[in-house]
């Protein structure tokens, strides 16, 4: 399993090629007004017709600052998508691992359910085409989450509601895997009620009606939470 790595909270690392000894170290105030930007044009159409010249009238700066920090277009608006993420779908701690993920992925749902949400797709069909951004999404975007979701497992796993014989990399795919299928196949709603249903049918298997389970369990399949 991948570490639970600091990008969950402090954000993304620079990108490999973007050198912060070239030249001066980024402005906070030019690098906010390049992503709020960007947020701005994503909101009114899709990525594909959104230039980086556009990007950069809309910002105030020239287009070389925006290639010195970043090397094209979409990763400015992956950034930028990811910086309006975190604050819109925030990771609960409610006590309970059930009530946090219906938190969580009820606010993905509204999340995705809006005009810059619906980037996210743009973004997977980017990546089809396009193997370097492909692996920049999963680097910057995907496996951050991913990671974060693991905080809120580990938690329901120390405190005895979720069974620790079972893969949770395997779960989270099972937890969010109809949300995306819906959002990129256009099957099925995406409602609050629904994503609450999916994380209670979930459950349902992967929660601790064992008393010997909820102590961490003795049985030999038993698999380690490992960080690597």
């Amino acid at each position: 399993m991948r570490q639970i790595n600091k990008e969950c909270l402090t954000g993304p690392e620079p990108l490999a090629g973007e050198s912060r000894g070239r030249g001066r170290h980024r402005s906070v105030e030019a690098e906010e007004a390049i992503l709020k930007a960007a947020l701005r044009l994503l909101e009114k159409k899709p990525l594909r017709k959104v230039t980086a010249d556009e990007i950069a009238q809309e910002a105030g700066v020239s287009k070389a600052t925006i290639y010195k920090w970043w090397p094209n277009k979409s990763l400015v608006a992956l950034d930028a998508f990811l910086a309006r993420m975190t604050e819109e779908v925030p990771m609960p701690d409610t006590g309970s691992a059930e009530q946090d993920f219906k938190q969580q992925l009820q606010s993905v749902v509204t999340f995705y359910n809006s005009p810059l949400g619906r980037l996210f797709s743009q973004f997977i069909a980017e990546g089809q085409s396009d193997s370097q951004f492909l692996v920049r999404f999963q680097e910057r975007f995907l496996y951050p989450r991913r990671n974060a979701a693991l905080v809120m497992w580990r938690r329901g796993v120390e405190r005895g509601e979720i069974r620790s014989d079972i893969d949770p990399e395997m779960v989270l795919d099972l937890m969010y895997g109809p949300m995306i299928f819906r959002l990129l196949a256009g099957h099925g709603s995406l409602s609050s009620a629904e994503s609450a249903a999916m994380v209670e049918t979930i459950f349902t298997g992967i929660g601790c009606s064992d008393p010997d389970r909820s102590n961490g369990g003795s049985s030999q399949h038993q698999l380690d939470l490992r960080t690597s």
